[in-house]
C-alpha cells in the first residue's frame, strides 16, 4: 500500500500563499488519480482539487483561480499551490491517491491556518 506524507502547511496572513506537497512512498505513475481534500473544524471533509493520471484537473468552485494542483511523477509527489488565501481556507488538508488496481490511501493531514 502506498503511504502518503503531506508537508508545507502553516500559518499565513490573508492574501498570502502556501505550497503543499504530498510525497508518496511508491510510484504514482500508475495511479487513477490523486486529490487534495480539506476539513475545517466542525465541518465535513470536502474535495479541494483532483488530478488524474493523464494530468486532467478539477477544482472546487471555492478555490478556482486561486489554487493549482500539479504532480511530478519522477518525484512521486503531488503539489497544491495556494494563492490569495482567505480565512475560510483554514483547515486540515489531506492528500488522497486512488491507484489503478483499486487500492487507495490517505495522508495524515497538514494544518493550514489563514489569519492576521
Amino acid at each position: 500500500q502506498v503511504q502518503l506524507v503531506e508537508s508545507g502547511g502553516g500559518l499565513v496572513q490573508p492574501g498570502g500563499s502556501l505550497r503543499l506537497s504530498c510525497a508518496a512512498s511508491g510510484s504514482i505513475a500508475s495511479m487513477y488519480g490523486m486529490a487534495w481534500h480539506r476539513q475545517a473544524l466542525g465541518k465535513h471533509r470536502e474535495l479541494v482539487a483532483l488530478i488524474t493520471g493523464g494530468g486532467g484537473t478539477h477544482y472546487a468552485d471555492s478555490v478556482k483561480g486561486r489554487f493549482t494542483i500539479s504532480k511530478d511523477n519522477a518525484k512521486n509527489t503531488m503539489y497544491l499551490q495556494m494563492n490569495s488565501l482567505k480565512s475560510e481556507d483554514t483547515a486540515v488538508y489531506y492528500c488522497y491517491i486512488l491507484l489503478n488496481g483499486g487500492s487507495s490511501s490517505w495522508g495524515q493531514g497538514t494544518q493550514v491556518t489563514v489569519s492576521s
